[in-house]
């Protein structure tokens, strides 16, 4: 007989205290639980049930038995519906958090041309700027710019963004143009309100060697946009990625401020829990965002 079957029927009996409740919870005859169950002791060599006319308990060696019995029908239950889930098509809920810059910009456009392609997914798109716990916080995945901080995620890069320190024409006109990177302390810079590291600005001096800018910001925001936005009315010098300076750059509202310096550039990456299995929903949206973005960055937005 079969191994499995022999086990499901042993745990069935325990679970329903009886042959006649295991017969009914799988639809096979009661004789036919009993075979199975006498096939399991006599492959085993030990008796595993305590049979009486008034009840079925297992024995000491059928109790342990039972616990390593369920983990594997557990086990194989759990396979069973892992390639059923994978060959459905991709359905329910999926939550995403993503910056605000990038989701209002460049993720919130494509999200109608996902959904008419999976009609029975549903989306809950969070948009913050703040570094969110996945899986504690229910998150089903991320969007993340610059390095991955949490190793234990799976990751799938989308594309590459490039950051540059940026200002309109009309502020290099009446403040000047910074030459090199200690210039910047003469200048009126716009900051990120709400960076961990404070106004500081991480840069590359054409030599290679990294440096720190850390000076007080004209003004400070947590909207890149609105950063942007001051950037071009001439405010001050911003430091923005290309996702969002890109189009006004191109327009010639904003220019690049110490050209000489080399560029930094990001990586943006959709970022999901571990794990062999990746859910229909979120495979289906990350290959989706792969082919969006095929054609984006580092300064193509």
């Amino acid at each position: 007989m079969d191994r499995l079957t022999e086990m499901e029927a042993f745990a069935t009996v325990v679970d329903q205290g009886g042959f006649t409740d295991a017969a009914k919870k799988m639809g096979i005859s009661k004789s036919a639980v009993s075979k199975h169950v006498s096939s399991l002791e006599a492959r085993l060599g030990a008796r595993l049930l305590n049979r009486t006319t008034r009840r079925v308990s297992p024995t000491e060696i059928g109790l342990a038995y039972y616990d390593r019995a369920r983990r594997v029908l557990n086990d194989a239950g759990e396979a069973d519906a892992l390639v059923t889930s994978m060959q459905s098509a991709p359905s329910g809920l999926l939550r995403i958090s993503v910056a605000t810059d990038f989701g209002v910009n460049h993720l919130s456009p494509v999200l109608g041309e996902f959904l008419a392609e999976f009609p029975d997914i549903t989306v809950n798109m969070v948009l913050n700027n703040r570094y969110v716990e996945l899986i504690s916080e229910g998150f089903d995945m991320a969007i993340r710019i610059g390095e991955l901080e949490d190793s234990t995620l799976r990751a799938r890069k989308l594309t590459d963004t490039n950051k540059r320190m940026i200002a309109a024409p009309s502020y290099f006109e009446k403040y000047g143009r910074p030459g090199k990177i200690d210039d910047l302390n003469e200048h009126k810079l716009l900051h990120y309100s709400s960076q961990a590291s404070g106004n500081v600005w991480k840069l590359t001096a054409p030599s290679g060697e990294k440096r720190q800018v850390r000076t007080a910001g004209w003004l400070s925001v947590n909207d890149g946009q609105s950063l942007l936005n001051a950037a071009i009315s001439g405010l001050g010098i911003a430091y923005l990625p290309s996702f969002l300076y890109a189009d006004a750059m191109a327009q010639g509202l904003v220019e690049d401020a110490i050209p000489d310096l080399p560029v930094e550039t990001q990586g943006i990456y959709a970022v999901y829990p571990p794990g062999r299995f990746t859910q229909p929903k979120v495979r289906a949206f990350i290959d989706f965002l792969v082919r969006s973005f095929n054609e984006k960055g580092p300064d193509k937005w």
